[in-house]
């Protein structure tokens, strides 16, 4: 991968809008990016996309590309910290999951128990009904299917970073309109 190549075909992007020339840059470039997404991420399906992700930000930035001046600084940058994001992110569902978990482990079966779990799982599938319809269904098929980025992209003829955004929006409502359920109660469990 020469810096000129790499030029050449972000100034095509540029220039001409030119899809092919993404498509050069991306056949170039994949490998380097994946290889520094997978470091971080060390999970094949993460790291492609977070790789997908990062091309598509490439081809929305194409106009201010060509005034960087050490692209390849620039591009290890920007798929690392792709990457450390992607981390963060799956981190702060994780906690949100591991929450949940722990509100129904930490509860004996007693009846009343028992009536709580299942009115904190009503008050998430009631959550989850009033999502708007694509950001239930990717939601659903992310987390519950355990479908990847890229599959649900392809299945429903949308980008990745629409996938994306549609996720964080149905994580954040879904957090937002159960929280009064999951605050701790007063000995902090």
């Amino acid at each position: 991968m020469t810096e000129q190549e790499i030029r050449r075909y972000l100034r095509q992007m540029k220039e001409e809008d030119s899809q092919t020339a993404l498509q050069k840059f991306y056949d170039l470039c994949f490998d380097r990016f994946f290889r520094i997404a997978y470091y971080y991420l060390k999970q094949e399906e993460w790291a492609q996309e977070v790789v997908l992700d990062v091309f598509m930000k490439i081809w929305e930035k194409r106009e201010s590309l060509q005034t960087i001046v050490n692209l390849e600084d620039y591009f290890f940058i920007t798929v690392k910290n792709a990457a450390l994001n992607y981390l963060a992110k799956e981190e702060r569902q994780k906690q949100i999951t591991e929450i949940i978990a722990d509100k129904i482990a930490d509860q004996e079966n007693s009846p009343e128990e028992i009536l709580i779990n299942e009115e904190l799982f009503s008050h998430y599938v009631k959550a989850l009904d009033r999502l708007p319809e694509k950001c239930r269904e990717i939601f659903i098929r992310i987390r519950e299917e355990k479908q990847s980025y890229a599959q649900v992209a392809k299945e429903l003829k949308i980008s990745i970073n629409t996938v994306d955004v549609q996720l964080q929006k149905a994580v954040t409502r879904l957090r937002d309109m159960l929280s009064r359920y999951l605050k701790p109660d007063k000995n902090g469990s």
